[in-house]
Formats: C-alpha cells, structure tokens, sequence
C-alpha cells in the first residue's frame, strides 16, 4: 500500500471507529448519521482545499500559496517547497543565460544562431555591424533574406562547411573582408561564425606584390650577369674591350643587387624590432657633417650642396638608424635632381620640435603620388629610378626609423621646380645643446 493511502486510512479511521463506537452503544441509525456528518465535514474540507487550490493555479506565485488543513497542509508545504527549488533553477538558468548573452556580446567576432529552417534566432553586435542585423527586429527572419550575398547563399545551402567562406562586406565606415563559417550544432541548429581578416588579407597582398616586386627588381641584373656570362663564355677569342665593358656592367648590377639584399635586410630588421631604440644623445654635429661628406661622394660635383645647422639642439635615439634615415632623403634629393640643381641639408627647432629637412631643385613629385612614397618599390618613375641606382626601399626605411623615434616624415613639392622631405620629431627626442647658434652653412659640391 502506497503511503499515501496510508495518509488517507488514518485519517478517516479514528471517525469510522468513533461511528461504530456509537453505532453500537445508540443503535445503528446514530452511527451511521455520526458517519455521515463526520464524512460530510471531511467533505467540506476536501472541498474547501480544492477551492484554496483553484484559486492559486490562476494566481501561481510563491507568495500566495495557500496554507491548507489537515492533509492538504502538508501538500501545500510540499508544493511550496518544490516551487522554491523550480524559482532557484529557474535563476540560475537565468544568470548562465545572462552570462552567456554578455560573452556572445563581448565577442569580437560576429555570432548569430540560426534555427533548423536558417531562421535568425540571436545575434551579438558584431554580427549587427557585419551583416547589418538588429537582435531585435531581425529575429525570427530567414537569414538568407537578410544577408543576400550570392556566394553566401550557396555557401549555406550547399551544407558544405568545411573550409570557410571569405567575403567583403560593406559597413559604416568602408567595406571589411570578413572569413564567414557555418558550425552545425543540436539536431538542425546552426552558428554563423564571421571574422574580420581585412588586416590578413591585406598582409597577404602585401606579401605577395613584396615578392613580386623583389623578383622583379632581381631580374634585370640576374638577366645583365647571366646575358654576359653567356657571352663570354661563347666568345671564341679573347676580346678584351668586349671583357673589359662586360666586367664592367657585370659589376655595376651585382653592386644593384648588393644594395637591394642590404635595403631589405635593413627594413626587415626595423620592421621585427620589438625593443625601443636607444635614448642616448646623438652627436649631431659628427652625424650632419658625415651625410654631408657622403652627399658630396654621392654627388661627384654634380650638384651644389649645402648643410645648414642651425641649433646645437640634438636627437635621443639611435645614431645607426638615424643615419640610415637621413641618408636615404639626402640620396633620394640627389638621384632625382639633375645635373647642376641645388640641395639643401637643414638642422633646426621649428617651434619645440626638432626637424631635418631637404631640398632639392629637382623634378618634382605631382601630389597625388605623395601619399604612397613610402611604399615598398614604389616610384614615380620607374626608369629614371633604375637609372639612378636607386632600389625603391629607401623611404620606407626612412619612414620606419622615424616611427621608430616618434617622428613623421612630410612631404613638400612642386612639379618642375623641387620637393622638401622633412623629418619631423616630437618635443620629447629633443635635448638641449650648449647654446643655439646663427645659421652654419657648410660645404658645396
């Protein structure tokens, strides 16, 4: 017998007995009538609880549960109990769910949960800023209405998530490419997993037009060496003007191929510094005057060069790299100014911040290439670059080294009539010299 028949027998045993105990005593017709009106009242009470009872399964809260009589007291305890432990569930389910929605949110990659049938069901910002999907307005919509790129479709509906789709996308402030994939979960659910690799991708032209742009600037010596060893392996006699003009050349392109290998061993290793460079004071005086005597070597008397100095102010920083910067301006001004022009070297304080300059009377640079100078093999003019000697690297070494010292190179010129190339530092690269001197001009060539 179940415990609860049990509750119930001894409940109405001590009336039945009562009822009997009567019966026998006054006759039959009292028992029966005390059994009646002790059930009758039992009646009422059951009927009274089930009212209680009604009455909160319209109202279901913690708070109103009725206390109840006899059997049904402990019934409404039991209920109250099971209710507390359903209101906890329920709160921690909650709190996990909050948590979860806040990870989601916090994510930097795009999430939205699609349903069975590819319904929107959630979505975090991210996914709001990709895909142009509002959490709120969104749900419930078929995604494919929503995100109508061709190749996503397919993408989805071929249900081959293997590898990810990649794909540009137009947002507030241009487009991203973004590496979308596709994670079966559940029976039928799905998550759209989206992720910026605008800044990859990019690296990965980079590495690639790098290559290409090395291969290229390899090839033309490659070719010149190999044309002339061919040659002169052929030669059947012993021309020594032949051999003479073919060394010659040979040389000029392996010393071409030289400067390239060593330009790109320089900006690679500017580029993977992880350390700051050194904060010595750099001893300007022996920095300006050897650019000068190199300008002037350089040079060969083509040009007229002047340096000026015009503080005793110096760098902190890298002497090495420093250099290296302020060389490539110096060699770029003389490869592209022509025969007898004019450069100018200039070290002065332009308000607080120390500056470098360099003009030249040169060709000039139309403004539209300005902005892409310091690229990689980038030039304006890729004949007379080749024909100066020049290997395309050299400012964007120089625009390293600069970031490097917390300083910007800008950019002045004027088709036909010349450019400046200014290397600008912050206040802080600044130390104070003995004293600021009067314009020192020293030297031409």
């Amino acid at each position: 017998m179940s415990p609860h028949w049990r509750k119930v027998i001894g409940a109405l045993a001590p009336g039945g007995a009562l009822a009997l105990f009567v019966g026998l005593i006054a006759g039959p017709a009292f028992g029966f009538g005390l059994a009646a009106l002790l059930f009758g009242v039992l009646l009422a009470q059951q009927v009274y609880n089930l009212s209680l009872f009604r009455v909160w399964l319209l109202d279901p809260r913690i708070d109103n549960i009725p206390e109840g009589t006899g059997t049904w007291e402990q019934l409404f305890s039991r209920l109250l109990r099971m209710h507390k432990r359903q209101a906890q569930t329920e709160a921690s389910l909650q709190e996990a769910l909050t948590r979860f929605l806040k990870a989601g949110a916090a994510l930097p990659e795009a999430v939205v949960i699609l349903d069975g049938d590819n319904h929107v069901e959630w979505c975090n910002p991210q996914a709001a800023t990709y895909f142009g999907l509002d959490p709120e307005r969104d749900r419930g919509q078929q995604v494919t209405y929503l995100l109508r790129h061709p190749h996503f479709v397919d993408y989805l509906l071929n249900g081959d998530y293997g590898s990810p789709l990649t794909l540009k996308l137009p947002v507030a402030n241009g487009d991203v490419i973004v590496s979308l994939q596709i994670v079966p979960y559940g029976d039928h659910e799905k998550l759209l997993l989206g992720r910026d690799v605008t800044r990859w991708e990019r690296l990965e032209t980079t590495r690639r037009d790098f290559v290409a742009n090395v291969s290229h600037e390899l090839r033309t010596p490659l070719t010149v060496l190999s044309g002339f060893l061919e040659t002169l392996t052929d030669m059947e006699e012993d021309d020594r003007d032949m051999r003479r003009r073919s060394l010659s050349l040979m040389t000029q392109q392996a010393v071409r191929m030289s400067q390239l290998v060593e330009d790109l061993l320089t900006l690679s290793r500017i580029e993977i510094a992880v350390a700051a460079p050194k904060e010595d004071p750099i001893d300007m005086e022996d920095l300006l005057q050897h650019l000068h005597q190199d300008a002037l070597a350089l040079s060969n008397g083509r040009h007229r060069i002047h340096l000026h100095v015009d503080t005793e102010d110096t760098l902190k920083g890298s002497s090495d790299e420093i250099r290296s910067a302020f060389g490539n301006l110096v060699s770029n001004a003389i490869r592209y100014t022509p025969e007898g022009g004019q450069i100018d070297m200039r070290w002065h304080i332009d308000g607080d911040k120390p500056v470098f300059s360099v003009t030249d009377t040169g060709i000039g640079i139309e403004s539209h290439h300005i902005d892409r100078l310091t690229e990689r093999f980038y030039r304006v003019d890729r004949s007379r670059s080749r024909e100066t000697g020049g290997t395309g690297l050299g400012l964007a070494i120089a625009k390293h080294v600069l970031s490097r010292h917390n300083a910007t190179l800008e950019v002045a010129s004027v088709p036909g009539k010349g450019s400046t190339f200014s290397a600008v530092f912050a206040p802080e690269q600044r130390v104070d010299g003995a004293a600021p001197r009067l314009s020192r001009r020293t030297g031409t060539g």
